[in-house]
């Protein structure tokens, strides 16, 4: 992953791009997947994006049969920095959107709340993956415990909120988060899925899940 580095940095095309580790259960985890990484990209226009991971990435990844998941998504919603940046840039809180949607976040976590922060994880976790219109997840981050993120995929937007502020355990996690200061910097964001490929462990996660428009 750490060769990635010069293709994607010297790419035009991209305006932020970040390469990420990944958890083994499909959200924040303490344990890491060494078989499975991340690599996010954002470009100008969804012309460029299908383009812009470069030939020496596909080179590389056909070199070593990887698997791969792709997710063209649009940013429509969101708040919050990466690395002190407005990554997928100035977005407004909400739309009228309401169909099919991703969402990513992620924080850094203040040293002295990690113990905090992980003695929820699972219990989260577990709440998602049992609700309605839940399609995947996956965890990935920068650094193992203290710099991570969950992107997610929802049936409808209506279904991921009605998990989001009427879950039991996630409700009460986003009132501590704010109440006891967990984060030094965090981000969410919500996004239109346009295209998806590939499969997760040799499964196609989105197969008979996920409903995108013709014109997507």
């Amino acid at each position: 992953m750490a060769i990635f580095r010069l293709p994607l940095v010297f790419n035009r095309n991209i305006q932020f791009y970040k390469l990420l580790g990944c958890g083994k259960n499909g959200s924040f985890d303490i344990h890491p997947d060494w078989r499975q990484w991340a690599v996010l990209t954002v470009a100008e226009t969804a012309k460029e994006s299908v383009q812009h991971t470069g030939k020496f990435l596909q080179w590389w990844w056909q070199l070593f049969h990887c698997e791969i998941l792709r997710l063209k998504l649009l940013p429509i919603e969101g708040h919050g920095t990466w690395d002190g940046k407005l990554c997928f840039g100035n977005l407004p809180p909400k739309t009228e959107y309401k169909g099919p949607i991703a969402i990513l976040t992620r924080a850094t976590i203040h040293s002295k709340k990690v113990k905090r922060f992980w003695q929820h994880v699972d219990a989260v976790s577990a709440e998602m993956k049992q609700a309605d219109g839940f399609i995947t997840s996956v965890g990935i981050g920068e650094m193992p415990w203290f710099r991570g993120a969950t992107l997610s995929v929802w049936q409808t937007k209506a279904q991921m909120r009605a998990f989001a502020y009427t879950q039991p355990f996630h409700k009460a996690v986003i009132v501590k988060t704010r109440k006891e200061n967990w984060y030094a910097e965090d981000m969410f964001v919500r996004f239109i899925p346009l295209q998806v490929s590939g499969t997760l462990q040799g499964i196609d996660p989105f197969k008979g899940k996920l409903y995108l428009a013709p014109n997507e």
